[in-house]
């Protein structure tokens, strides 16, 4: 037979075990930490990605002359000048900088879906890969539709403008300003599809409602082409107003396909 101390210790064990905690199953990923250990979590994370950013930039400025040279290119005919003592030495720095942060967006992407992933439902899972698949790809494909179609349209405007009148001679500092602002706010514009199957995968809107307003859609295309755009030739503002109008168009088609 148990002796008395047992049985009477065993209820007091059993009341003072912690209750076992029964996981969601709305939440897979979920983990219990307190303000702090989400803090610490966070500073980690940015520490990581400042850290990689910077590698990633020192690379890309140890080979950032054959960057220079690529971005180039498309300016074909037209001679660089450096006008001020160290203006090619901050060009450079600043195209390592924008290519480093480049070739580190996996990374912080990876470092960013690790830090909300605790935080998110089964449905908001299942779209985080398709959504951060399908920006990338977007952003790439504004990086590529930029340096291909716009750069050369907006140069050779300008270049032929002037053609026979003055020597096409421009600051290299000047050059590459343009350049990194036009295919960056391109792959920013790019993103259009992303937002709008986002809307429509919430239940915020449907392609009936988004397809009603493309009279809406064209005139604020037209804008963020001028906006965007950093030269005032209305050539390249018209590619840049109709690559985002078809674009909208492809996102209520995706929306379409997912049932809103």
């Amino acid at each position: 037979m148990p002796l008395a101390s047992e049985t009477e210790s065993s209820p007091q064990a059993a009341a003072t075990q912690a209750p076992t905690r029964v996981p969601d199953p709305e939440f897979p990923y979920e983990v219990e930490m307190t303000l702090m250990e989400h803090l610490e979590e966070l500073r980690r994370r940015l520490l990581a990605s400042v850290i990689a950013v910077g590698l990633c930039i020192v690379a890309c400025f140890l080979g950032v002359n054959r960057l220079i040279t690529f971005l180039e290119v498309p300016a074909q005919g037209v001679t660089f000048l450096q006008l001020a003592p160290g203006e090619y030495f901050f060009v450079s720095l600043k195209v390592a900088a924008y290519a480093g942060l480049l070739l580190a967006t996996p990374f912080l992407l990876y470092q960013i879906v690790r830090f909300v992933l605790p935080g998110l439902s089964v449905k908001e899972i299942k779209l985080l890969g398709p959504v951060v698949l399908g920006s990338s790809l977007l952003f790439v494909a504004g990086l590529a539709f930029a340096y291909y179609l716009l750069l050369p349209a907006a140069l050779s405007f300008f270049i032929h403008y002037g053609e026979g009148v003055v020597e096409q001679a421009w600051s290299i500092e000047r050059y590459f300003e343009f350049v990194l602002l036009l295919l960056f706010s391109t792959g920013l514009a790019f993103q259009v599809p992303i937002l709008q199957g986002l809307l429509g995968a919430l239940g915020l809107v449907t392609a009936e409602q988004m397809l009603k307003g493309w009279r809406y859609v064209v005139v604020a295309a037209v804008v963020a082409g001028a906006i965007l755009t950093p030269s005032t030739d209305p050539l390249t503002q018209s590619l840049l107003a109709g690559a985002i109008t078809f674009l909208y168009l492809l996102g209520v088609l995706l929306v379409k396909l997912l049932g809103q």
